[in-house]
């Protein structure tokens, strides 16, 4: 079960980060304040080098200023009264400050390229993680495409706006207090009248702004979209080849792309517009004032030299003035992606670490789940009502029944990707919500029904169970799988690549592993859930064996529909609802119980299913 947040903090280690599909308030609702309420505290390590990275953006403007002065004393002191005595020193100090302006202009695009990868890295890094707290049913609810498209794009589009937003509007403000300053010191009256066409910047660059922020925010939508589409529809290749569908499929990635191309257009025709426009006003700007220059200078009211800069540092001013325009298309843009990303970090979850836990390094592998009932968040009926059993340890416990029976929704509950409702499970008589994560999940080893192996070696996926093993402990875990064998057989053996998913390997290989997996972890509890699901009657006969050497000496949970395959289980517990309907061993439950005898004989097809115990 999940809720909602408000304002989401930053995912640390202790915090647990996770959620429901709804929010608590809109996406187009998050202002710029709440943007940089969420993302201005992960620039805190860098700070120092964040002031230093501002400080040069107020020298860039400054040496800019001067060297435009220079372009005065040499018009007003040199080339017009002839006095080329002093052309040595203004050309050295205008070489200086070029030299400083690109030493500057060096530091300041460095250390700026830093600061900015590193925050998106630190972002990027923070928001996977906290997806990864994120209970596993978050993910049957959303489109991973449009998840992958906030982890990638969308975090870039974040740093345009919290760093180089920031950096760039000092350097746009130091520019134009300092040309504005320059304007007057030279003629107060010119610089007045240059003012006219500032206001009318700023009306235009508001009027686009928020046309431009909701076309970005569309353009971004419809680009998960499209990452979406493509992300369901490779994934399921075969499916789409078998069933003839790729006209369907390629159709709806091409309407969904036509959305996103007719929502690019609509921001870059304002954006189009917006430039134009404001260049049009540079020009009358300029033209109106040069025009007062000339009468001016024909009165003696200013120098050459003083007209050439001043129409020099006008120009000058227009640029921060319309970039500072540009600036605020750039930032409202930005926070429609930042919306998206502040939309996952504000899920939360109600899987939460105690704040006094519980010491269990080495569980022994007693389990109770005692009175246990579970209700899916949105769900409008009981999964789990009232289950109540104990597994000894060492000990088998089969949960059968019918599909929907709530069997693997008590192995979700072991694993803790939910917590019951009312009732509790304990392993060694601590409550699971009393132990830490890390501790409850070290001792429980999952064989789980969609055998999930990664796009890496045979080695990497056999040591996701255990990290730190040696090359002899995989080869063990596989040699006791029955997949050395196989494996030795592949073009590079333990270093060979099973493809995305594992595709490149059989069912059974792909089970083989996942039993290496849980072999090498050596955990004290072992939960299956449907071992054999998908496998055919040669592939179920080559994992039988390895499947009871991974179940000695270990609690074993075996979670299955077929009733042929957990017959010699110490205890089967009969699940019809929600509820433990039948317990006992097979022999008790086939003279005894109504259900289980009927679903027995449903599946009895003893050449097709060999007992698995």
């Amino acid at each position: 079960m999940t809720k909602q947040r408000g304002e989401p903090p930053a995912c640390d280690s202790s915090a647990r980060c996770a959620a429901p599909h709804r929010a608590v308030m809109p996406a187009d609702a998050a202002g710029i304040r709440e943007i940089f309420r969420t993302f201005w505290p992960a620039t805190r390590p860098y700070r120092g080098r964040l002031l230093l990275s501002l400080l040069l953006v107020a020298v860039g403007p400054f040496l800019d200023t001067a060297q435009i002065w220079m372009y005065k004393l040499l018009i007003d002191d040199v080339l017009v009264p002839r006095n080329f005595g002093a052309f040595p020193l203004i050309a050295a100090a205008y070489l200086g400050f070029a030299l400083a302006q690109g030493l500057g202009s060096y530091c300041d695009e460095m250390l700026s390229t830093w600061l900015g990868e590193r925050f998106v890295l630190d972002l990027r890094t923070r928001l996977f993680d906290h997806l990864h707290r994120l209970p596993v049913d978050f993910f049957d609810r959303r489109q991973l495409g449009d998840t992958l498209s906030r982890l990638t794009g969308d975090i870039d589009a974040i740093e345009a706006l919290v760093l180089s937003g920031v950096t760039r509007t000092l350097a746009y403000l130091f520019e134009i207090v300092l040309f504005t300053g320059a304007l007057f010191y030279l003629n107060w009256p010119l610089a007045l009248a240059s003012m006219i066409a500032a206001p009318v910047f700023a009306l235009a660059a508001r009027y686009f702004s928020k046309r431009i922020k909701n076309a970005s925010r569309e353009q971004r939508r419809r680009s998960g979209s499209v990452t979406a589409v493509a992300e369901e529809s490779l994934g399921n290749v075969a499916l789409v080849q078998a069933y003839d569908r790729h006209a369907a499929v390629t159709e709806r990635f091409h309407r969904e792309s036509f959305g996103r191309f007719v929502a690019e257009m609509a921001a870059t025709r304002l954006r189009a517009v917006f430039r134009p426009l404001t260049d049009l006003l540079e020009v009358v700007g300029v033209v109106l004032v040069l025009g007062m220059g000339v009468w001016a200078l024909q009165h003696d009211q200013i120098t050459l030299g003083g007209l050439l800069v001043f129409l020099t540092y006008l120009t000058r001013l227009y640029s921060p003035i319309r970039g500072a325009g540009r600036l605020s298309n750039t930032v409202y843009a930005a926070s429609a992606s930042a919306e998206r990303i502040i939309d996952l970090l504000g899920h939360e979850s109600d899987i939460r670490e105690p704040a006094q836990p519980r010491n269990l390094r080495s569980a022994r592998g007693r389990l109770v789940f005692d009175g246990v009932s579970f209700s899916y968040p949105g769900a409008t009926r009981t999964a789990l009502k009232g289950v109540t059993f104990a597994v000894a340890p060492g000990q088998t416990v089969a949960l059968v029944g019918a599909s929907g029976a709530g069997k693997s929704t008590l192995g979700k509950l072991l694993l803790r990707f939910n917590d019951p409702d009312t009732g509790r499970i304990t392993l060694d008589g601590y409550d699971l919500r009393d132990l830490t994560l890390t501790d409850l999940r070290s001792n429980i080893s999952a064989v789980l029904q969609e055998t999930l192996v990664f796009d890496g070696t045979v080695r990497d996926n056999i040591m996701w169970g255990k990290p730190d093993a040696t090359e002899a402990d995989v080869v063990a875990a596989a040699a006791a799988a029955d997949a050395h064998e196989f494996i030795m057989a592949l073009p590079e053996g333990y270093q060979t690549r099973i493809g995305q998913r594992g595709r490149l390997l059989s069912g059974g290989q792909r089970q083989r592993l996942a039993i290496a997996r849980a072999m090498i972890r050596d955990a004290p509890v072992l939960l299956l859930d449907e071992p054999t699901t998908g496998l055919d009657a040669a592939s179920i006969q080559r994992v039988l064996a390895p499947m009871r050497r991974l179940m000695a000496g270990r609690t074993t949970l075996i979670i299955s529909h077929n009733l042929l395959t957990v017959t010699d289980a110490d205890q089967i517990l009969f699940l019809r609802d929600g509820r433990i309907t039948g317990a006992g061993t097979h022999h008790d439950l086939l003279a005894g119980n109504a259900d289980y005898a009927h679903l027995y004989r449903l599946h009895r097809q003893p050449r097709l299913q060999p007992e698995l115990i």
